[in-house]
């Protein structure tokens, strides 16, 4: 299975072991074209190349070949390949100056975008085109395809891996106290408060990892200024020195300063924070939905599942944005060569886009982005809660450092604690941010 951690966080990585001239060179010829044009010819294998950290989905292709995708797989037979997630930049550097990049490949977040070196050599197809000629577009959620194409900025990526991102909270503390689920920001706060007044933690948190806390600040920010504030700040249109960025800063700090964190927050980690949450001390818990392999683990989950419940991030008064934007990420790109799409390989991709989403809920008990076209039963009932809100979602926003370059990211969640504990202000805590943006632009 892959880790929480790599759940949590899509790889952004960077490619600087080839020039594009020679992955231009690469790139011509072949059936290639640019705008990702599929008219390549059908290879010999379906091959596909995944990370040795993530056998899951490995097993998972395998179990279509040997069933739903068996006519696909006699006329193309599956060949799986593995690369260590660490030297997934570096090997798909090598196997594209080498012209033999595999038909379905793990690639680097910046590889993939418009202005990557495969992205703008026309080295990775356009799902979105070749679905729609395929008639299974729809068999792609919605959600799943805005955080794609908020991510990488086109759709160059399966979702095989889709995580939404809220509020976990438990019912039952919840009706005790006579709370129901808040709306707006102002009533988590006083909830919160009331919940801390009870005698429980109001949010079991993850502050050693720090992201749980920074995803708290870029939640505010998009219910605040709309689902492209991060974006308006990567492209100069803003900047997070502005009063409405920093006053998300400020309004987490407050949180930590009343206490809603819990003691010793800072240096709590995952496992106690998840700990904290399933055996009732605290009543929330901001975290993924990758949360459900322990909520549905009877060991763990001692509240029981009928108990937890899963809430957007609510809306800020008078923001611009909506507490339908869930925040979600969509794993590590799965990519597909355009030079080896030919009428076999888009056969697979369309079996796969019919069936991978009830298989992977079915076997391994994974909420994806594909549809789930057929019954499956025995799924617990907070996995079916997920799928369905998974499912309603139309729109998603990214995470706090979501567009932020590695050394911004670190600088984000090392400094956080600091904001959180007052030894930074709000104001502070932003400009040194923004600057830390502004020099590795």
């Amino acid at each position: 299975m892959i880790t929480r951690r790599s759940r949590r966080t899509l790889v952004a990585v960077s490619l600087a072991a080839v020039t594009a001239v020679t992955l231009a060179a690469c790139s011509s010829g072949s059936g290639a074209s640019s705008g990702n044009a599929a008219s390549g010819k059908d290879p010999k294998a379906f091959t596909v190349l995944t990370a040795n950290e993530n056998p899951t989905l490995t097993a998972e292709l395998k179990e279509l070949a040997s069933g739903a995708c068996s006519a696909e797989n006699k006329a193309l037979p599956l060949k799986s390949q593995t690369v260590a997630q660490a030297d997934v930049v570096q090997k798909v550097t090598l196997l594209a100056s080498q012209n033999a990049l595999p038909v379905h490949f793990i690639a680097g977040t910046a590889m993939v975008t418009p202005s990557g070196d495969l992205g703008k050599n026309g080295l990775v197809l356009n799902y979105e085109k070749e679905l729609k000629k395929l008639g299974v577009w729809d068999d792609i959620l919605p959600g799943a395809a805005s955080t794609v194409t908020s991510v990488y900025g086109q759709m160059v990526s399966l979702p095989y891996q889709y995580n939404i991102e809220g509020i976990w909270f438990n019912k039952k503390i919840f009706d005790k106290l006579g709370l129901s689920e808040p709306t707006t920001f102002d009533e988590l706060m006083a909830d919160a408060g009331k919940i801390k007044d009870a005698g429980y933690t109001p949010f079991a948190t993850d502050g050693k990892d720090a992201w749980p806390v920074t995803r708290l600040i870029g939640d505010y920010i998009f219910r605040s200024m709309g689902p492209d504030a991060m974006k308006d700040v990567q492209d100069g249109k803003a900047k997070l020195t502005d009063a409405k960025y920093v006053k998300a800063a400020a309004a987490v700090q407050q949180m930590a300063q009343d206490g809603y964190f819990g003691q010793g927050f800072v240096s709590t980690d995952a496992a106690t924070a998840t700990n904290a949450f399933l055996t009732g001390k605290a009543a929330m818990m901001y975290d993924g939905s990758w949360l459900l392999s322990n909520i549905n683990d009877k060991s763990q989950d001692i509240i029981g599942s009928d108990n937890v419940g899963l809430m957007p991030f609510p809306a800020v008064a008078g923001g611009k944005g909506s507490i339908d934007q869930w925040p979600a990420n969509a794993g590590a790109a799965m990519a597909m060569n355009p030079k080896d799409y030919g009428p076999k390989v888009g056969q697979w991709l369309k079996c796969i886009a019919n069936n991978y989403g009830a298989l992977a809920l079915k076997k391994d008990g994974v909420v994806s982005g594909f549809k789930i076209n057929k019954t499956v039963t025995n799924v617990d009932g907070p996995t079916k809660m997920v799928q369905k809100k998974v499912s309603d979602i139309k729109q998603t926003v990214l995470w706090f450092e979501a567009l932020m370059d590695a050394k911004s990211t670190s600088l984000a969640q090392s400094n956080v604690s600091l904001l959180t504990t007052g030894q930074m202000t709000p104001k502070t805590y932003m400009s040194q941010l923004q600057a830390g943006i502004d020099a590795n632009k």
